[in-house]
């Protein structure tokens, strides 16, 4: 932690006495602190306490005085090289996950380009709402890092989880992250994802039920790997807010292919996650179709087989990574594809097994290397298999 640069928000919560242990622990190690509290979280501790601790001013407002001096948020944001958040109460945490910014700390957020931290504190039934679960959901979503409350005995009364982590948890976490070596730091990756729809008139199309989520996972471990990632993707309800990736919103399969021919030439990985049609209408009708008493006949035409093209543009130092739905003879299947489009790894999923597949929130996924080594996984969340599926291509890629 010596030399770091950290921004320490406070909210409005009783563990805010604990931020002054945080506060002691962070200087004592070398860091620099810089302390931002809201109007709220005064009630609980003291500037002064917090400014003596830190040897900084303590920052709440955005104007500093009359002379027309200010805080600038941006500044601060571009300043730190991590912000840590503890204790983030449930009125904070709800604003941070919708982009709401009435007060110094969130502005600075929303400012931020560095790692952001948070400790939820609350009590019992505020921790296990609905909608303080479905805003821990959205933070991880935006890169986000949740150092996760403790079980104990809250201020109510009541015993459950809710209380912020101690302060040397916090700590330790801290410590982990800036030791810990990005195992993909300075390299870029390309990401497909999602389903394409190829269009057959203004208000019909050919598609698949891709759900986009097994992409949108490898997007976003790659990222916390260090890795600068582009995920191009097809029509999907998924969103994903990361400071380490760009997001290329694609609809057909020409499109996707465009998108990956300017990114492919420099990416160092390359993960072909997308499930794109094979086929596409040979003409679109500029008009509705009108509906006819007689069969409807559509002749089909081949789209551009992204990955096999991709894979013969592949050079020395590319890693490429493709994926196999298969139906029937599962690994003889995905052997071929490895060699057709000379990938060097490629994830096997297979329909005959539950809970596998598109539109599920799980996945079990079989990793064969170009060797014809298969290393088979149990079924796993989507974010799990990802993982999996990352160490993998850091095992193969180093």
């Amino acid at each position: 932690m010596k030399g770091k640069k950290i921004i320490l928000g406070i909210t409005g919560s009783i563990a805010a006495y604990k931020s002054a242990v945080l506060t002691r622990l962070l200087v004592k190690a070398g860091a620099e602190v810089k302390v931002i509290m809201t109007e709220s979280a005064k009630d609980f501790i003291t500037p002064l306490t917090l400014s003596t601790l830190s040897k900084n001013p303590v920052l709440s407002q955005f104007i500093k005085n009359e002379a027309g001096e200010w805080n600038n948020h941006v500044d601060l944001g571009l300043w730190a090289d991590a912000m840590v958040i503890a204790p983030a109460s449930a009125n904070t945490l709800a604003k941070m996950a919708h982009g709401e910014c009435n007060n110094l700390l969130l502005a600075v957020y929303l400012s931020a380009r560095c790692p952001v931290f948070f400790a939820p504190a609350m009590d019992l039934d505020m921790w296990q709402h609905p909608a303080s679960q479905s805003n821990l959901k959205l933070l991880a979503t935006y890169g986000n890092h949740e150092i996760a409350p403790e079980h104990g005995e809250l201020a109510s009364g009541l015993v459950g989880t809710g209380r912020m982590a101690e302060p040397e948890v916090i700590m330790k976490q801290l410590e982990q992250f800036f030791s810990e070596k990005k195992k993909l730091s300075g390299k870029r990756a390309l990401v497909t994802a999602g389903p394409t729809h190829e269009a057959l008139d203004p208000v019909r199309f050919i598609g698949n039920n891709s759900s986009g989520k097994m992409g949108f996972a490898i997007a976003e471990t790659l990222a916390q790997q260090g890795a600068q990632v582009t995920l191009v993707t097809g029509p999907t309800h998924l969103t994903l807010h990361h400071p380490s990736i760009e997001v290329k919103a694609v609809t057909s399969a020409a499109e996707m292919f465009e998108a990956c021919k300017v990114v492919f030439p420099k990416a160092d990985i390359t993960v072909l996650s997308a499930a794109v049609a094979d086929y596409r209408p040979a003409t679109v009708a500029d008009q509705k179709i009108k509906k006819a008493d007689n069969d409807l006949s559509l002749q089909l035409v081949k789209t551009t087989d992204i990955a096999a093209t991709l894979g013969m543009q592949k050079k020395d130092g590319q890693f490429v990574v493709g994926f196999a739905l298969e139906t029937e003879h599962e690994e003889s299947n995905a052997m071929k594809k490895i060699k057709a489009k000379n990938f060097d790894l490629i994830v096997l999923n297979s329909l005959n097994d539950q809970g596998a597949g598109f539109g599920y929130d799980t996945n079990k996924v079989k990793l064969i290397d170009k060797k014809g080594k298969v290393v088979e996984y149990s079924l796993k969340n989507k974010k799990e298999v990802a993982v999996d599926i990352v160490n993998a291509i850091v095992n193969h890629y180093a």
